[in-house]
């Protein structure tokens, strides 16, 4: 096993914190994913909180967004919960392949790989699976679907209502 002082031999503090190598703590707690830091929490009704724990990292590592805050991923995947509370087969897919994930992963399974890079690694060997494919699909929508991150994209929302957007700046988004 390689420990974090080897992974960092040669990088700056700084630059380990720059590149996010220290992140928010997650407790499981009961049939809860908790987030003590930012006050939020998940609760799992049909998947295991181990198992939500580790899909709010892997949403993250499938859409990285470094000003998003974890919560954001936790509420896009709760619907994998829902989902699973309704769908034995859906439930089955996702603990399958969360079970997968830390096997790939080894000793301190997927959310104890402290490198994205070694995650991301991961996910490339996966992603043809029909485990990554439903948790993808389902995270454009339910990631990207929350009206309080659009400001944060750029994104005013759809435009019929206000007039479309000829007449109100289409062209003024400066991250295009």
């Amino acid at each position: 096993m390689v420990t974090l002082y080897e992974k960092t031999n040669g990088m700056s503090r700084r630059e380990l914190l720059k590149r996010g190598g220290v992140g928010a703590l997650l407790v499981i707690s009961g049939s809860a994913v908790i987030c003590p830091e930012a006050a939020w929490a998940v609760e799992a009704k049909a998947l295991k909180p181990e198992t939500m724990a580790t899909l709010i990292k892997l949403a993250r590592d499938i859409y990285p967004h470094d000003q998003l805050a974890d919560r954001f991923y936790a509420i896009a995947v709760k619907g994998q919960d829902d989902r699973a509370g309704k769908d034995e087969a859906h439930k089955t897919l996702i603990e399958d392949g969360i079970a997968d994930l830390d096997k790939r992963a080894g000793a301190g399974g997927y959310r104890g790989l402290g490198w994205e890079d070694d995650r991301v690694a991961i996910l490339r060997e996966i992603e043809s699976t029909p485990f990554f494919q439903a948790v993808r699909g389902d995270l454009v929508v339910s990631l990207y679907n929350q009206k309080e991150l659009w400001p944060i994209f750029g994104y005013e929302g759809e435009s019929f209502s206000k007039g479309g957007y000829i007449e109100r700046g289409f062209d003024d988004l400066e991250w295009l």
